[in-house]
């Protein structure tokens, strides 16, 4: 294939990719025992120069339970070709890496509500308990 494509100016190269084959499992037809179609890509983030210390630190902390010996392995058999499962190897490998070394979110800030919508909460609350006050009948 191709090098995988992370994000613009981010690409795994092919040479640092390792491919596996093997039989996918469940129904199918006359080639089902004679087919490779399950798809298996590795990548070794920590033996990779790819990243920056910092990103590579972020990944192996947001990756740590999917990875064995440092070795990202991202399986694909949900098609019938071989083709169409490296393709969603190679996606799905670009998508976890690019969520694990994107930066952390920023911290919300808390604020106060405004006068404004404090006001128009309280108003609303009184038309509703004033609607459901003249729902009630005379209890003379």
């Amino acid at each position: 294939m191709a090098d995988v494509l992370i994000r613009p100016g981010l690409a795994i190269p092919e040479a640092e990719l390792s491919w596996r084959f093997s039989r996918s499992s469940g129904p199918g037809g006359q080639g089902v025992n004679t087919t490779d179609s399950r798809v298996e890509l590795s990548w070794n983030l920590l033996a990779s120069n790819l990243l920056s210390p910092a990103l590579k630190e972020r990944a192996v902390e947001r990756l740590g339970n999917r990875l064995v010996d440092g070795v990202l392995t991202i399986t694909a058999s949900e098609h019938r070709s071989q083709l169409r499962n490296r393709e969603a190897a190679e996606a799905r490998l670009a998508m976890r890496v690019g969520e694990a070394i994107a930066p952390p979110p920023r911290q919300r800030r808390a604020t106060k509500p405004t006068r404004g919508s404090v006001e128009r909460r309280i108003g609303e609350k009184k038309r509703r308990a004033q609607i459901k006050r003249n729902r009630r009948g005379d209890t003379d």
